[in-house]
Parts: C-alpha cells; sequence; structure tokens
C-alpha cells in the first residue's frame, strides 16, 4: 500500500509518543481522523508533537475508569501523524491525523508534562506497514448487514464510493467511522488480521441488526 513520503519508516518509529485518550475514537492505519482540540493540555500536546515526530497515539479509555482524572487506558491503540492544522479565533486547534501504526503501550513514562506519555511497542503491528492478505469473503453479505446497520443507527454512508473501496481501506474506514460501543471499537483495533476484523465486524454488524429485529418483533 502506497504510503505518503513524510511518513516514517517502521524502523523510525518513536519508542515514546504522547497519549490522546477519548472514549470510541479511533484511527487505523491510512485513514484519516479530523479532531478538535481545546483543553490547554492537547493543545500543548499538539505544539509539543509538531516539534518532533508529529505522531499522536490514539487510545480509548477503558470504560467503567473513562470519568476518572487519570482513567485506565487500553494497551492497544494507533498512532495518528498531524498531516494539517488550523487555528480558530475562539483558541482551539482544529487537526487532521492520519494514521499511521498500531502499538501496544509498554509502560507510561513519568513526565513533567500536562498530558500523558507511554513506551510504545510497535513490533506486534509491523503488518501495518504492508498490504494485508485478508479479503472479505462475500461483500453481499457485508453490505446488506451495514445497510441494515447504518438505517437503524441513524448513519449517512456514501454508498457508491464504499462499493469501490478495497477490502481493507473499507473495514479499516468502518472501523473508525461506525459508532460502536468502546468495547466492540477496541475489538477490531486489537485484531491484527484484516480476516479476524472482517468476521468480527460481520459478527457486530449481523448481532446489533439482529437485537434491533428482535426489540422490533417486542414492540408489535
Amino acid at each position: 500500500m502506497a504510503r505518503n513520503p513524510f511518513t516514517p519508516i517502521f524502523e523510525d518509529l518513536p519508542p515514546r509518543i504522547p497519549m490522546f485518550p477519548l472514549p470510541g475514537v479511533a484511527v487505523m492505519p491510512n485513514t484519516q481522523l479530523p479532531l478538535n482540540v481545546f483543553e490547554p493540555r492537547y493543545l500543548k500536546m499538539v505544539f509539543d508533537t509538531l516539534g518532533t515526530h508529529r505522531m499522536i497515539g490514539m487510545v480509548q479509555p477503558e470504560p467503567d475508569s473513562a470519568q476518572e482524572e487519570v482513567p485506565r487506558l487500553y494497551r492497544t491503540g494507533t498512532a495518528g501523524r498531524i498531516v494539517s492544522f488550523s487555528e480558530t479565533k475562539d483558541g482551539r486547534l482544529m487537526l487532521v491525523l492520519t494514521g499511521v501504526c498500531r502499538f501496544r503501550i509498554r509502560a507510561e513514562i513519568d513526565s513533567d508534562t500536562p498530558y500523558r506519555v507511554a513506551e510504545v511497542d510497535w513490533t506486534p503491528f509491523r503488518g501495518d506497514y504492508g498490504e494485508d492478505e485478508g479479503s472479505i469473503p462475500d461483500r453481499d453479505a457485508l453490505f446488506s448487514a451495514l445497510r441494515s446497520y447504518c438505517e437503524q443507527k441513524d448513519v449517512e454512508i456514501a454508498w457508491d464510493e464504499a462499493e469501490q473501496l478495497a477490502d481493507q481501506a473499507l473495514v479499516d474506514l468502518l472501523t473508525v467511522h461506525l459508532p460502536l460501543q468502546v468495547q466492540e471499537k477496541q475489538a477490531l483495533i486489537e485484531s491484527v488480521h484484516l480476516a479476524e476484523r472482517i468476521e468480527l465486524l460481520q459478527g457486530l454488524l449481523d448481532m446489533t441488526n439482529a437485537q434491533a429485529g428482535a426489540a422490533f418483533g417486542v414492540r408489535h
């Protein structure tokens, strides 16, 4: 898969990156994620990062600790590289991240920064720098389940464009943009190989649709 020439090679990925914990928010390799940054600690994180590798670790807090001052983090996230930003008159930064590679957190680092920093291991996801050999076994079934899911969740998709996407690009975009539960999104992020993500995504869509159908039957 072609990569941006500004993206570092795998061997040059930094051993430590700042963490941006957000529940229900993810980026996958070669996908893009817009972010609206306004908290002072994360504004500082962005400006600090712009002067170095421009990479931010997007990671979800565990749901049962998301409201704590220092929530526990899932151990797997994805590094996004800042590819554009703009300032607003009210003191916010509008960012666009492009996903680079997933990582596992080795340990959090004691730091004097107001944001969290972690030592990360890229090795389990070295395959993010290559073309995954997995494929969707039945695209018609996936799109049928996806249409039902989007209808009940009121999600808009450019269907013509979606149908033209390669399997990996499609599945990873859906991982990023569908309004999945935190645990569901995390399970997709942690699925190392495309074939695993495809099977899991199909299962999540089918399960949600089945539950909606059961609820409809109860009401009527």
